[in-house]
Order: C-alpha cells, then structure tokens, then sequence
C-alpha cells in the first residue's frame, strides 16, 4: 500500500522558515514524481513544487521561486520542502502527492495524497 505522510508544517512568523517533510511507504522514491501543493481557505489548490522524475527538473511556482526549495532523499524515500522568507500569503494546507501523468504542477496528473499539514504565517 502507497502511502504518503507530511510533517513539519506550525506556525512561524512572516520571514521565518519551514521545512516540510514527505516519508513515502510502498514504493521507491527515485521512481517517482512527487508534488506539493497547497490549499488555503477559499482558494483553489496550487501546485507549490515538485521534482519530474521523467526528466529530472525541480519545478517551482512563480509564487514561490526563489524561497523554497524541494529536494529529496532516496535513502530515506523521503522528500523535503524548504520555506524561507515566508509570507502571510503562504499560509495554507500543503500536501505531497505521487504523480502518474504529465504536468509536474498540475494536481490531475497526481493519484496518491497525503493528509495535509498545516503551515501559518502571520504578519
């Protein structure tokens, strides 16, 4: 069974940082497309970061290049979302995800989801 669990989501004040780890169970890593995405309260969800295991690429949303930086580590089948300089805006619900289609950012080319943890940031 895939199995995708989120952690190290609080709160932090605006400018602090956040890491964000993703543990996947019941399959390799280095085999696999994994997302994050967000969601806030009243808003539509949006792909945050993900690493393409088609062609290698780390991708970012325009509204987070340059803050957060994804990486992964095989060993521990474990991928991380570093959060710096966070924003109020930056508030939201973030989730991994295991990708099976095409569109890295895209939450439909996504079929397993973790919980969610929450990240706050206030002004």
């Amino acid at each position: 069974q895939v199995q995708l669990v989120e952690s190290g989501g609080g709160l932090v004040q605006s400018g602090g940082s956040l890491r964000l780890s993703c543990a996947v169970s019941g399959l390799t890593l280095d085999h696999l497309t994994i997302g994050w995405f967000r969601q806030a309260p009243g808003k539509e969800r949006e792909g945050v970061s993900c690493i393409s295991n088609s062609d290698g690429i780390t991708y970012y949303a325009d509204s987070v290049k340059g803050r957060f930086t994804s990486s992964k580590d095989n060993a521990k089948n474990t991928v991380f979302l570093q959060m710096n300089v966070l924003k109020p805006e930056d508030t939201a619900v973030y989730y991994c995800a295991r990708g099976y289609g095409s569109g890295c950012l895209e939450g439909s080319a996504y079929d397993i989801w973790g919980q969610g943890t929450q990240v706050t940031v206030s002004s």
